[in-house]
């Protein structure tokens, strides 16, 4: 793939999951929503007058699962955002200052991002054994949200973490040295090119 389809790819995954991130719809009941940095609250039938709560520190933050999921998802996001802007400052660089542009850069940032991500997402549920949220959902156990219902914010950070844990999987160079001639494997074509090795 192109540098630019990288650096859309990257920035793109990195916006949604900063929304995703600042999203209060992870849990939802008919009057609440929560999310892993934010809870709203309206009147039964007035979603349009929500009074919303940012947790403005970790103290905040009603769960130990919760803290750490917040830490694992921001981490992992931090990492995602840092590998954007990285990708975007490699694909407008001039080319004399990255000679590589064959293959992308940095796919092992990605892709402990796209790890810590899914270890948040995965850590959360856990929280809604807590009585913020057993006060809210009722019933709601580890991995049971009770009478919460999943909400479109939690199933975007699935996606991006799904997709964010892709990209480096796909920009892996597959090349194979093999007596003295190199193949390479060209998913897009479907076929093997051997490239015979000049030597210098």
């Amino acid at each position: 793939m192109s540098s630019s389809v990288w650096v859309a790819l990257g920035l793109s995954l990195t916006c949604t999951s900063a929304f995703s991130l600042i999203s209060p719809a992870w849990f939802q009941t008919p009057t609440f929503s929560f999310g892993i940095l934010t809870y709203c609250s309206w009147p039964q039938g007035n979603s349009w007058n929500q009074s919303c709560v940012t947790f403005s520190s970790l103290e905040d933050i009603p769960d130990f699962a919760w803290k750490v999921s917040a830490v694992m998802l921001l981490g992992g996001w931090l990492l995602l955002a840092f590998n954007a802007i990285f990708l975007l400052s490699w694909a407008v660089a001039p080319k004399g200052l990255c000679p590589r542009r064959s293959s992308v850069p940095m796919p092992g940032v990605q892709a402990v991002a796209a790890t810590a991500m899914i270890v948040g997402l995965l850590i959360f549920p856990i929280g809604l054994a807590s009585p913020f949220v057993k006060e809210v959902c009722e019933a709601s156990s580890m991995y049971y949200g009770g009478k919460c219902r999943l909400g479109w914010g939690y199933m975007t950070a699935i996606l991006n973490a799904v997709l964010a844990s892709l990209l480096p999987i796909i920009s892996w160079p597959h090349t194979t040295k093999v007596q003295g001639r190199t193949i390479i494997f060209s998913s897009a074509t479907e076929r093997i090119i051997f490239v015979p090795e000049m030597n210098k």
